[in-house]
């Protein structure tokens, strides 16, 4: 993800979907740490004002104790990053009242959390919350206290707190949430799977192939920008497979990617994995949508599903009916499908006058734009449409650990 702290975003800045496949360092102030945090054990008991900087995950500006922060750390464990939730928020951040949000989670990250209080505050309940429970998107709230009480306590935030999302927020719902679960199973969704790096977090890839998937470039990339696909691909049915080739643009870079809009449309990646699934559960044709003319892009219906990180990894959540909202000559195109962390490399997809569906684009990243709302923005099928059957045919494409004799890759 790509993230700049206000006082820096004099220009237009572009945000990789952040918490994906790889943690970003701290290189300048208001850069936060994105990889995800495993839940930890039953917490010991600890006390309201003590405590000390333990956690692994400390100093990163997002509080983690379990009784008011994400519960990756050990109560009383990250204290520096508690201390304005736990004593009183206030706007003690250097970047406070200039108009953006700099929490983690709901902003940029430059501030700790509690300390931005006046240009968090329209985001503030969203806080720890999520849509993990199996009964989130269903209309009715049932958390602790309310209902029937079958979600967990802040697992049920679009039911109980509502779909409205100021555009403040660092994620992607243009004002609303609309997103629901899929049903995982059923075609095309079934296509749909999840993506686990090796080195660390989570990507979406979908069959396009027997045994051929698309995702982002950026997911099979470490922090250091060396490319690293070694990752086991889990199929909707339960049935995982490993990465055993790959192929990208040999002009992608991590870096200039990450610092820049000038190689979005670059952001794509084949994938062959150790098992035929596609055989068992079918797969898509990649179609270029785009190259049919922006009035016919712009007319189509999406349909789109990720592995979010708001929602877990058991169920798909995903978008029906959304649309293009500008086609860019590059070839990435922006929509107005609710996509967030953990969403990137999921696909963009129409039904065709047959009934099966296409992919017509990979998610990728999100652009700030100063005066205008958030744009997601999407790598077109024109940009990799042409490389699939050689990449199916064991033509092209790089071993995992090693580069293979199937070719050196596009140009």
């Amino acid at each position: 993800m790509r993230v700049l702290i206000a006082a820096l975003a004099a220009a237009t800045v572009v945000f990789g979907l952040m918490g994906d496949a790889t943690a970003v360092s701290k290189e300048v102030a208001g850069l936060s740490r994105l990889q995800g945090k495993p839940e930890t054990g039953a917490p010991p008991p600890g006390g309201r004002g003590g405590g000390n900087d333990s956690c692994r995950w400390a100093n990163d500006n997002e509080c983690d104790d379990p009784d008011i922060g994400t519960g990756a750390c050990q109560m009383g464990t990250d204290r520096s990053d508690c201390q304005y939730l736990r004593n009183g928020e206030s706007d003690a951040c250097r970047w406070a009242r200039d108009g953006e949000c700099d929490e983690p989670g709901l902003g940029t990250g430059a501030c700790v959390q509690g300390s931005d209080r006046t240009d968090c505050g329209a985001v503030a309940d969203l806080r720890f919350r999520s849509d993990t429970c199996a009964s989130a998107f269903n209309n009715v709230c049932e958390e602790p206290g309310v209902g029937n009480g079958r979600c967990e306590a802040r697992t049920d935030r679009r039911d109980c707190i509502g779909a409205d999302r100021p555009m403040t927020i660092n994620d992607h719902f243009f004002g609303q949430d609309d997103r629901r679960f899929v049903p995982m199973r059923e075609y095309p969704w079934n296509l749909i799977g999840l993506l686990t790096m090796a080195s660390g977090g989570n990507c979406t890839a979908t069959l396009i192939g027997a045994d051929v998937l698309i995702t982002a470039a950026h997911c099979i990339h470490t922090d250091g920008g060396r490319a690293n696909a070694s990752a086991e691909f889990r199929a909707s049915n339960g049935q995982t497979a490993r990465v055993t080739h790959y192929l990208i643009d040999r002009n992608f870079n991590y870096s200039r990617f990450n610092s820049s809009d000038e190689i979005d449309q670059l952001d794509w990646a084949l994938l062959r994995i150790d098992r035929r699934l596609g055989d068992e559960l079918g797969y898509m044709e990649v179609f270029n949508l785009t190259g049919q003319g922006e009035a016919r892009a712009r007319t189509a219906d999406l349909y789109q599903a990720g592995w979010s990180w708001d929602t877990g990894n058991d169920r798909l959540s995903g978008n029906s009916g959304c649309h293009i909202v500008e086609v860019h000559r590059a070839g990435t195109f922006a929509h107005e499908c609710d996509t967030t962390r953990g969403d990137s490399g999921s696909p963009f997809m129409v039904r065709a006058s047959t009934g099966r569906y296409q992919v017509i684009g990979v998610d990728s990243s999100f652009r700030t734009v100063p005066g205008r709302p958030v744009m997601n923005i999407a790598v077109s099928a024109s940009n990799f449409e042409r490389f699939v059957a050689d990449f199916r045919a064991g033509r092209i494409g790089e071993a995992v650990g090693g580069r293979s004799g199937g070719g050196q890759g596009p140009k």
